[in-house]
């Protein structure tokens, strides 16, 4: 008999056994899929990639995507292996409260609570930016009174009705980024003509292939970063997910060639076809839509309205990204309510399996939107961005350590890797590599603001007040309760046994992916 999903000392969760939760898993593989291919497709790779091409150089952008996309990689890996086997909906709470301090899953989550639900308002910030391209007269507040409705809509429906919005959604994205890359090869090859001829020679232009050395490199890192932010959202998904032990895998797996499809290919395209001294490239913000390299691209291809159609897909990204920010900051909350770290009102759910509660404490906090209506909207968009952007960065350390010491813990009780549904091929360097690079980004987000004259205090209170919030929150929780780190031998152990004639075959099948 399973214990309950929500218990983070509990002795065990049989994969994809109803657990007493009224939580449904709806979530089909698909579903699965897509949230996994949509979390890491936005605004970062149609927009902001072109501003990396233009700090870093062609070479350098290129890079940087590979290195933070194997970095990615690693830690779904290591979430892959921990999701499958604990398939939760609280999962990085869970899993930290489990396996390193029940103090620190219990400021992982409400961590991870905040990001998203702040990130909801950044998303809805961006959309007034967006439709400020196509109606510059109509008031922003409106059309994040809108999208918030929607939002919240979708996700008061059921966990398929969010699912189902984020297969559409995501299946936008994936269209326009293989259209993308397929008129690039064609410009390529000479096919289709139009622009500067490009190629190769780009890599050549003043100081390409990489340019503004290290310091560049570190900046285009931590921007890649936020761009992949999302990704982890298959763990969240996966407390309501069908069969979690076989589908959690297959979407695991999909991760490498997705980065290696959707980001790196279409870097190369860009860098292969627009010199990375194109002044348009450094314009690149949620702002401009008209300069984002996807829509400079197509246009040299002689496709009319290409700014009209790129920005219809960034309003795309934008929505999904709001969608998924709604669904994982509310079962961050149910689940941290259900283990007694929350108020208890926030873990009940409707009878269509929605924690309403605090689905509508998630879109009070994203109705720090409307401060719009008193200030520019690009000013709350960067306010908002500040005080969110360390926490996704905060989850994924998290993931790493968790993973870590679970690992640890299993083989020193004896317990045999045969009996994961999931086993990352890459322990112990996947989750220590993943640590390591991920906390240097982290460190490094705002160092420029160290080496000036004088330091600007203000900005680094913006970029590094999530960390020190972090760790006052686990101290406390400490400090009232009286937690500690988990030793080894007290640890509890899931009790599934892996379905052998399907995932046992996981990890070599992801190796050789890798080869």
């Amino acid at each position: 008999m399973a214990t309950s999903e929500h218990d983070p000392l509990g002795e065990g969760i049989e994969a994809g056994a109803s657990a007493p939760s009224e939580l449904r898993r709806s979530l089909s593989a698909r579903h699965l899929t897509m949230i996994a291919v949509g979390g890491s497709i936005g605004t970062g790779l149609f927009v902001a990639s072109g501003a990396t091409i233009a700090q870093a150089g062609p070479g350098g952008a290129l890079l940087g995507y590979v290195l933070i996309g194997l970095m990615v990689y690693f830690l779904m890996t290591s979430l892959g292996e921990l999701a499958a086997a604990m398939p939760v909906s609280g999962s990085f709470s869970t899993y930290g409260a489990r396996y390193v301090d029940e103090g620190f899953g219990f400021a992982l989550g409400w961590n991870y609570w905040y990001n998203w639900a702040v990130t909801v308002a950044v998303d809805l910030v961006a959309a007034q930016l967006v439709m400020a391209y196509w109606f510059p007269h109509v008031p922003g507040v409106y059309w994040s009174a809108l999208f918030l409705a929607i939002t919240f809509g979708l996700n008061a429906l059921s966990a398929r009705g969010f699912g189902e919005a984020e297969f559409w959604f995501a299946l936008i994205k994936v269209v326009a980024v293989l259209a993308f890359v397929a008129m690039g090869l064609m410009m390529l090859l000479g096919i289709i003509r139009g622009g500067e001829t490009g190629g190769v020679a780009n890599w050549t232009v003043g100081d390409a292939p990489f340019a503004g050395g290290f310091a560049a490199l570190i900046g285009v890192a931590m921007v890649v970063g936020f761009s992949f932010q999302g990704t982890e959202l298959i763990g969240i998904a996966a407390g309501e997910s069908k069969d979690p032990a076989r589908n959690l895998p297959r979407a695991v797996r999909q991760v490498f060639w997705r980065i290696l499809l959707f980001y790196v290919a279409a870097i190369l395209v860009i860098g292969l076809l627009i010199p990375y001294t194109d002044p348009h490239l450094l314009r690149n913000d949620v702002t401009d839509i008209s300069v984002s390299p996807f829509a400079l691209i197509f246009e040299r291809a002689g496709l009319l309205g290409a700014a009209s159609v790129m920005n219809a897909v960034v309003l795309t990204s934008v929505l999904s990204a709001g969608n998924s920010g709604m669904y994982a900051a509310t079962r961050m909350l149910y689940s941290l309510a259900r283990d007694g770290k929350a108020p208890r009102v926030f873990g009940g759910v409707s009878r269509n399996g929605v924690p309403m509660c605090a689905l509508l404490a998630t879109a009070a906090v994203a109705a720090l939107c409307f401060f719009t209506f008193v200030f520019s909207p690009n000013a709350v968009y960067i306010w908002l961005l500040n005080t969110s952007g360390m926490t996704g960065f905060i989850a994924w350390l998290g993931i790493a350590i968790s993973h870590y010491r679970f690992r640890r813990g299993y083989v020193k009780q004896g317990h045999d890797l045969a009996n994961l549904p999931y086993v990352s091929p890459f322990f112990p360097f996947g989750p220590i590599f993943a640590f390591v690079l991920c906390l240097i980004i982290t460190l490094g987000q705002n160092y420029q603001a160290f080496l000036q004259n004088r330091i600007d205090w203000g900005g680094v209170v913006a970029t590094y007040i999530g960390i020190p919030l972090f760790l006052l929150i686990w101290a406390g929780y400490r400090l009232v309760r009286g937690s500690h780190f988990v030793r080894y031998r007290d640890m509890h152990f899931p009790t599934t046994q892996a379905s052998r004639h399907t995932d046992a075959r996981v990890g070599s099948e992801t190796s050789n992916a890798l080869r």
